[in-house]
């Protein structure tokens, strides 16, 4: 099975890292990092990777997936991006994402009428291209399997598997990358957090926030005015 795993400059490496190490663990997967060329992409914190597929020569995804991190919003009405995303979803089994990833899906009209999630403090901005936000770990609806939030990656990672191979395999993996979260404090979400500490979080980030909210929202209009243009073509 093809796991095409899309790579981009400023994503968040360990969205895409984490479901990496976990579905490697798999010999019926073979893996694929797909870009528009063959050069390192940077991930937001300066980490490089290597894409091993362009989108020409990529094959076709059994699993497609999209990490998410600083550089989506660049995604989001990249016309090369979410034209490969659309091709490589039609005929795939599995489309998935974790944190803003989804937002990418979403922008190429690949989560509609779909229930999703999403990083927290993003997580409205799905409903804007018409898919239903979940405020979950892991939200399946389907044949479309997301995560949250960054480390949510392996979760995911864990959940698609136990779909493909059973539950028993997927928990000799877990064992095997000892996987067992004991964060050293609570408040790994908004639910579980002291509301100083979200507070604090969400002023950090209000001004990129605001920049990825008026880019959804530009990107959900054009979605919308899009597929208002593909009705009209079919109707005539």
């Amino acid at each position: 099975m093809h796991v095409v795993m899309l790579a981009y400059p400023c994503m968040t490496q360990l969205d895409l890292t984490g479901p990496f190490e976990l579905f490697a663990r798999f010999e019926e997967l073979s893996l694929h990092l797909a870009w528009k060329s063959s050069d390192p992409v940077v991930d937001g914190s300066g980490l490089g990777l290597i894409p091993t597929t362009t989108f020409a020569d990529c094959p076709q995804a059994d699993i497609l997936f999209g990490p998410g991190g600083p550089g989506q919003i660049n995604l989001m009405a990249d016309r090369e991006v979410l034209t490969f995303l659309q091709a490589q979803a039609e005929n795939a089994t599995y489309v998935t994402s974790v944190c803003t990833g989804s937002l990418v899906l979403a922008a190429a009209g690949l989560l509609t009428g779909h229930r999703a999630t999403c990083h927290w403090l993003s997580l409205n901005q799905l409903a804007y291209f018409e898919a239903e936000p979940v405020a979950e770990r892991v939200v399946v609806d389907r044949n479309r399997v997301t995560g949250a939030g960054v480390t949510s990656g392996i979760d995911f990672a864990l959940t698609l598997a136990a779909a493909l191979f059973g539950e028993d395999r997927a928990r000799r993996v877990q064992l095997s990358m000892e996987y067992d979260p004991e964060p050293p404090f609570p408040g790994g979400s908004p639910s579980s957090s002291d509301p100083a500490v979200i507070a604090t979080v969400r002023e950090g980030s209000a001004a990129f926030q605001q920049q990825r909210e008026e880019v959804a929202q530009t990107a959900a209009a054009l979605r919308a005015q899009f597929s208002q243009c593909s009705v009209s073509s079919t109707a005539k």
